[in-house]
């Protein structure tokens, strides 16, 4: 393993050396985007991976984890040595896209809104690379991972608790996300935790329905809930400190279908995203006691429900350091961000860094429309840039 700061034997490599692969790796990458696949459904793209890594004499590919991920292992010529694993997530999103660029999604209501056909893409030109040069000691384990979107449970918890790091031999474990608002060829990381956990949760307000023209007689739970709601928006404002990151939306409500109708209940759902783990468990007790006693006040009761979706994507010091390298040694100091913005998204490669340590970093996609705009696209000048970061990083963890 390299040691914090240590230089890697040899010449790095730079961002040219990996500009010859653009070409084939775009017309890849616009082929996933015209072919998304919402989660747990990506059969056509794990069958293009393994048939694309078995193409570059990758011997070791197995398939099936999490239903629909991909593994394969390459071995270096460097001699005995760890595995690392890199991953890259494939799934898309459930959104109708209006970018109406020429390689638009040809499936209705389906696509990649948040750039997983670029990370699988990237991944795979780093693999074709890898598996020709094969310059590293030990191996690297190429790790596609389905459904990084979803509710739990999603692919990157199925595929640790499928025992991957266990079954290849997995000592580190790194991510890569494109991130609009980042330049393209720089990127963007920091120590410690990087993204938010994301935990969900519904409220069922119990009430007593009836004639919308006679609200008296009713327990009416729209009220209820509409008081809940700006109920829990105190939790942050006047509960927590400021300096402390934690957001509670409400996103779901659903209540009667009729116009003259008071409904006997009101279904209110929303999400919890935090740095904090202390702050994941003062959202579940204070969510359902504020609730619980506005409902009560008004006559009405609730059922609660919380789910531990995600927890917080956390950087390992070491590999986070390795990481800061590698991406340095490709575009140079000036274009590494090592103190990045915390963002309040949720990202399941934290399932993997928590059982494994190491690093996620953000690549820029420039000023482009936000991760799951409908007008949102991967910006291709940014693949060399992935490739070079994944191979350089594998030279500089594993360096002969």
């Amino acid at each position: 393993m390299v040691s914090r700061g240590q230089k890697v034997r040899g010449k790095m490599k730079e961002i040219n050396d990996f500009r010859e692969l653009q070409g084939e790796v775009t017309d890849w990458r616009r082929y996933l985007h015209e072919n998304p696949e919402l989660d747990f459904q990506e059969y056509n793209t794990a069958r293009f991976v393994a048939e694309k890594l078995a193409s570059f004499g990758i011997n070791h590919i197995e398939t099936g984890f999490a239903g629909t991920g991909v593994v394969a292992l390459i071995q270096g010529e460097g001699g005995d040595g760890p595995t690392i694993g890199l991953r890259a997530d494939m799934d898309a999103l459930p959104i109708v896209e209006t970018s109406n660029k020429p390689w638009a999604s040809k499936i209705s209501g389906v696509m990649h809104a948040c750039g997983h056909d670029g990370h699988t893409a990237m991944l795979l030109g780093a693999a074709k690379h890898l598996a020709r040069s094969r310059n590293f000691k030990g191996s690297v384990a190429l790790i596609f991972q389905p459904a990084e979107e979803p509710e739990f449970p999603t692919g990157g918890f199925k595929m640790v608790q499928e025992g991957i790091m266990e079954r290849f031999g997995i000592s580190q474990v790194f991510g890569m996300h494109i991130r609009p608002g980042i330049e393209v060829g720089k990127f963007g990381i920091r120590h410690g935790s990087i993204m938010a956990s994301q935990d969900d949760f519904d409220i069922i307000v119990k009430g007593r329905g009836g004639h919308a023209a006679n609200p008296s007689r009713t327990v009416d739970p729209v009220v209820i809930a509409a008081q809940i709601i700006i109920g829990l928006q105190t939790l942050v404002s006047r509960k927590t400190d400021p300096l402390e990151s934690l957001v509670i939306s409400v996103t779901k409500l659903k209540a009667a279908k009729a116009y003259n109708v008071i409904p006997d209940q009101v279904e209110i759902g929303g999400t919890v995203r935090t740095s904090a783990s202390r702050l994941r468990d003062f959202a579940e007790q204070e969510i359902s006691a504020s609730a619980q006693g506005i409902a009560r006040g008004f006559g009405g009761d609730i059922e609660f429900k919380y789910t531990r979706s995600v927890p917080a994507t956390f950087n390992s010091p070491e590999e986070t350091d390795l990481a800061i390298q590698a991406a340095r040694s490709l575009v140079g100091s000036a274009s590494v961000d090592d103190n990045v913005k915390f963002a309040m998204g949720a990202e399941d490669f934290a399932y993997m860094l928590e059982a494994r340590p190491g690093a996620y970093i953000f690549l820029g996609n420039g000023p482009t429309p936000a991760c799951h705009n409908p007008a949102f696209d991967f910006d291709d000048e940014a693949l060399p840039y992935g490739i070079g970061y994944w191979v350089t990083l594998v030279e500089t963890v594993l360096g002969v």
